[in-house]
């Protein structure tokens, strides 16, 4: 009777086990071995000295650009991380613009990247519309857009180069500024980069662009990016900017007092006639630097001049 049952291998054939044993290779010989090189890792922070060049930069540009469109509410700057080029240029939407800069004497060249969302926002509110982007596909910049586009890149250039004048004197040139990013390709698509995220808000919409710098490019003044010990109060500098305060020609008005006339009271005035102030030595007056009361002052006389010696100031919540 034994003869008569069927084996193992036959009982597989027949329920076509053999086909799923094969399928299941097959599949096993598909899988590929997972490269962890080409992940993505950003990395954000380690640039304390950068953050506070950009923190500065922030202020100064605020109130340029508010000067090219009154209805920009504020700046920000959002992010500062280390990435990837080819992945950085891959998120920028199209159309956008790329304006490559050198800053000498690094050898290098760094790119400001203006979002068409910033663009749009911009054309928007300038003909009256919301601050909103409106879509545009297919087509590069209009002459109109383009010169919004230059006067944001000069301003921001601008008061870039301006902050820097004080941890590390550069001079910014513009070399070229494309519409097409393969030829914005200011390091090879694997090298790393610095990528600073900033924001305008623009009536309640806040729109982005970036600055985006080769990692090896601030190597000469390291200490600077990625160190906060350059930014230490530096005694020479404090001295020479005390000495140049003390330098400085202000207006002083010393206010003795004040007195209510009517007209036909000052029209019988003559030469000759004596007009009674009612002030005394011992009082204290008001005495005023560039029209604000900063001082409490007596009058008194240095060689045969009139003077005051000042008593006490005045703080702020005292005006």
């Amino acid at each position: 009777m034994s003869e008569e049952f069927l084996s193992q291998e036959e009982i597989d054939a027949l329920l076509g086990n053999e086909k799923e044993e094969e399928k299941e290779e097959e599949k096993r010989s598909e899988v590929a071995p997972f490269d962890f090189s080409e992940v993505e890792h950003i990395k954000k922070g380690g640039l304390p000295g950068f953050e506070l060049i950009f923190e500065r930069w922030i202020k100064v540009f605020r109130d340029e650009a508010r000067k090219l469109l009154p209805q920009i509410n504020m700046v920000t700057k959002e992010n500062i991380y280390i990435s990837r080029f080819q992945n950085f240029i891959f998120k920028i939407p199209l159309p956008s613009s790329y304006t490559i800069f050198s800053m000498r004497p690094l050898k290098e060249n760094a790119l400001l990247v203006v979002d068409s969302r910033l663009v749009f926002t911009v054309i928007s509110v300038l003909f009256g519309g919301p601050a909103k982007p409106f879509k545009v596909e297919g087509r590069e910049f209009t002459k109109l857009e383009m010169k919004v586009i230059n006067d944001f890149i000069s301003s921001a250039l601008k008061t870039f180069e301006q902050v820097w004048d004080a941890f590390y004197p550069l001079m910014i040139e513009i070399r070229s500024i494309e519409l097409n990013p393969s030829l914005a390709r200011i390091v090879s698509p694997n090298e790393k980069v610095i990528i600073v995220e900033c924001k305008i808000d623009i009536e309640g919409y806040e729109a982005p662009f970036f600055f985006c710098f080769p990692q090896s490019m601030f190597l000469p003044i390291k200490d600077i990016v990625y160190s906060q010990v350059a930014f230490a109060e530096d005694p020479v500098w404090k001295k020479n900017i005390e000495e140049k305060v003390k330098k400085i020609n202000v207006r002083l008005e010393f206010e003795l007092t004040k007195m209510k006339m009517k007209i036909k009271d000052i029209m019988s005035w003559e030469e000759g006639t004596e007009i009674n102030l009612f002030v005394s030595p011992d009082q204290e007056f008001r005495l005023f630097v560039e029209d604000k009361h900063k001082f409490y002052a007596k009058l008194g006389k240095i060689n045969e001049k009139y003077a005051a010696m000042i008593t006490k100031p005045v703080f702020e919540e005292e005006q």
